[in-house]
């Protein structure tokens, strides 16, 4: 079995681990994210909800409709108010884990930058790396 990869919020009153290995780290540039972190946006682990679990302290949770016009519940430490993840209310199987929070991540990089039509015009987004200007699997505007 690989080696739980483990995480924490700033003022380490809250810890989490990841049992499966972060095969891919996704930028987002959406307005929500912008807010959240302060800068550029954020930097994502999508994974199953199965391979999450915070081992120590209890998060708050601030729930809104994202830029996409879904429901998303972002989850943060309400001692220093670090990010730690996020999580679409419609589907519960998958966790979005904040990048900027993991232990000795080893080496990873970004694959993917979403929402770039919101982004910053001081956000250097490499222009080899994927790139989708909304929501890659947002539902069908009617």
């Amino acid at each position: 079995m690989t080696q739980a990869l483990s995480g924490s919020c700033l003022c380490g009153k809250i810890r989490f681990e990841i049992s499966v290995p972060v095969a891919e780290l996704r930028a987002c540039h959406c307005v929500a994210c912008q807010k959240v972190s302060g800068g550029a946006g954020t930097v994502n682990a999508a994974i199953p909800s199965t391979a999450f679990r915070i081992t120590q302290g209890t998060p708050k949770r601030y729930s809104a409709l994202a830029d996409s016009g879904r429901l998303l519940h972002r989850y943060f430490c309400g001692d220093c108010g670090s990010p730690l993840y996020s999580q679409r209310d419609a589907a519960p199987e998958n966790v979005a884990v904040r990048a900027g929070g993991f232990d000795n991540a080893g080496e990873q990089r970004i694959t993917f930058h979403i929402w770039t039509a919101s982004a910053r015009s001081w956000d250097r987004i490499d222009p080899a790396v994927k790139q989708h200007p909304g929501q890659p699997d947002a539902p069908a505007k009617a």
